[in-house]
């Protein structure tokens, strides 16, 4: 099974990044940052056949395919990971030398998320919206567990991009882990505890 999450981000501003205030100066890069954390790690390596993209409205489209990085010198820790993402974001741009960068092999995309979306739904992946009005995940999930390719969209904090017109206009089936509200970061530990750990 390959599995992909999206996230989307309209928030996540660097400009006046500050280590000292991750939350506050990078727009709530750290949640993107726990979500990264949350889908490629497992417990003593990357996991396999599981990626993350992540698009940022203000700097593009960002993809994170563990099989690319080094595990030993991977920012495990939100901080750790932010900051260097964020050095990652101010050097690519310029074509500055990232070669101190763990994340310097970070994958650039061009195809926003929509795109992104159609591309992946003509190539037959089953694609699901994380919304806590969909049907009941657990209901789901052998169902699920028999597709071969599957993507995520996590929403974001404030939920404008999964209400949207846009997006809806794609009709794409809505799941629910359950009437408790989870961090972004914490429904993707479960959806892979039960897709690929179980």
């Amino acid at each position: 099974m390959k599995l992909i999450f999206f996230i989307k981000s309209k928030t996540v501003d660097i400009s006046n990044y500050t280590i000292k205030d991750t939350p506050g100066s990078s727009g709530r890069l750290d949640v993107i940052s726990r979500c990264i954390l949350s889908a490629i790690l497992d417990q003593n390596a990357f996991e396999k056949n599981v990626q993350i993209w992540i698009f940022l409205d203000n700097y593009g489209t960002f993809i994170f395919e563990p099989e690319l990085f080094n595990y030993n010198n991977f920012p495990k820790n939100e901080i750790l990971l932010t900051d260097y993402f964020v050095d990652f974001l101010q050097k690519y741009p310029l074509n500055k030398n990232l070669d101190s960068n763990p994340l310097s092999l970070i994958k650039k995309s061009e195809k926003r998320i929509i795109d992104a979306i159609k591309y992946f739904r003509n190539l037959k992946y089953a694609i699901y919206i994380l919304d806590e009005k969909g049907e009941n995940f657990f209901k789901l999930r052998c169902k699920i567990r028999e597709r071969e390719n599957i993507i995520f969209i996590v929403g974001s904090q404030g939920g404008e991009f999964i209400d949207s017109k846009e997006l809806l206009a794609l009709k794409l089936p809505k799941i629910s882990i359950g009437t408790q509200l989870y961090l972004a970061s914490s429904v993707i530990r479960l959806l892979k505890l039960h897709l690929i750990a179980l």
